[in-house]
């Protein structure tokens, strides 16, 4: 997992995220542990070079749930492989077992996510949505 972290801060140029505050190694089992989180990996010679992060969404409005990709990533030597396709296939056929409807991903509009964009557009269906990010204020929670 620590190694799927480096690559995740490498190649998304976070090191301060991915690297310089990890979890602890209690922290890093029980989330590896619990049945809604999903790692994946691909090696090459036993080295880290993409992976994938996801979490199991179970529903409440039917017996179902849903599977989120939260990160996914490809070392830049190693791209255009058809690694990032067979993770997302791996993470889809996992999300079939456990009886998930769907995966779906997120991508940012801008350049930087073109890529990523047109790997998703080959995989699945385009939805537009908007994305929000709700700041969390401890002193408010009480309201």
């Amino acid at each position: 997992m620590r190694a799927l972290l480096a690559t995740f801060g490498a190649v998304f140029h976070d090191e301060s995220t991915y690297i310089a505050s990890q979890p602890g190694d209690g922290y890093l089992s029980r989330l590896l542990g619990g049945e809604s989180f999903i790692a994946l990996v691909a090696l090459d010679d036993g080295v880290v070079v993409g992976g994938i992060a996801a979490y199991e969404l179970r529903k409440f409005e039917q017996e179902r749930s849903e599977v989120y990709i939260y990160d996914l990533a490809v070392a830049e030597a190693h791209r255009r492989r058809g690694i990032a396709t067979a993770l997302i296939r791996k993470l889809a056929a996992l999300a079939a077992g456990r009886g998930a409807h769907t995966v779906f991903v997120q991508a940012d509009t801008g350049p930087e996510d073109a890529a990523a964009r047109a790997l998703y557009s080959k995989l699945g269906r385009r939805e537009r949505v908007l994305h929000f990010d709700i700041p969390v204020d401890a002193e408010d929670g009480d309201a």
